[in-house]
């Protein structure tokens, strides 16, 4: 029992190592050795649990985005739903740590880009509806808008959209992500 519980406070460490080494130096310059480093470590550990640079990466940046259910709510606040929730993962700690590894890392890293799409993809267009036949283009105009106002507001930190207040950020944005939900595309 004791040898487990070791075993996941260092996994727990490694992890939380790599994802301020991958938001801090980005993915290129991030290395196992600095890592191990910064988790207290010997950098063999780091190959034992994660394999390689990539595995430990994918571990990193593993995310569940727990969208909220569309079942209940009514279409029309299905947009406020989504930027509320998005908001919340972005501000609300630990999956905000993966969320900006991830995205400052895609921007450079054709492996992060393409965890970052699949992350998106699957989690989002399973929430909007990807059987229908425009779901995945919903799913990415969502994305698009919400992954951008990320990048202004918690990696650039743009100043006017730093300063907006949580519920400013949800009047502005919910419209938006709605019309992508439910007006039509053409």
């Amino acid at each position: 029992m004791a040898f487990t519980q070791r075993s996941e406070e260092t996994r727990a460490a490694i992890l939380t190592a790599a994802r301020r080494r991958f938001t801090d130096d980005g993915y290129e310059r991030a290395t196992i050795r600095a890592i191990a480093a910064d988790a207290g470590i010997d950098p063999s550990m780091v190959m034992r649990y994660y394999g390689s640079k990539d595995g430990l990466f994918a571990a990193a940046v593993d995310i569940a985005l727990r969208l909220p259910s569309f079942g209940d709510l009514a279409p029309e606040r299905r947009g406020e739903a989504l930027v509320r929730h998005f908001l919340g993962l972005w501000e609300g700690g630990r999956p905000s740590d993966a969320l900006t590894v991830l995205l400052r890392s895609a921007v450079t890293n054709e492996a992060a880009a393409e965890r970052a799409r699949t992350v998106f993809a699957t989690q989002v267009e399973a929430v909007i509806g990807a059987a229908e036949d425009d779901g995945p283009t919903r799913a990415g105009l969502v994305a698009s808008q919400l992954l951008g106002v990320a990048l202004c507001r918690y990696i650039l930190r743009l100043p006017p959209v730093v300063a907006l207040d949580a519920e400013t950020m949800v009047a502005a944005l919910a419209p938006t992500i709605q019309r992508y939900l439910t007006a039509p595309l053409t």
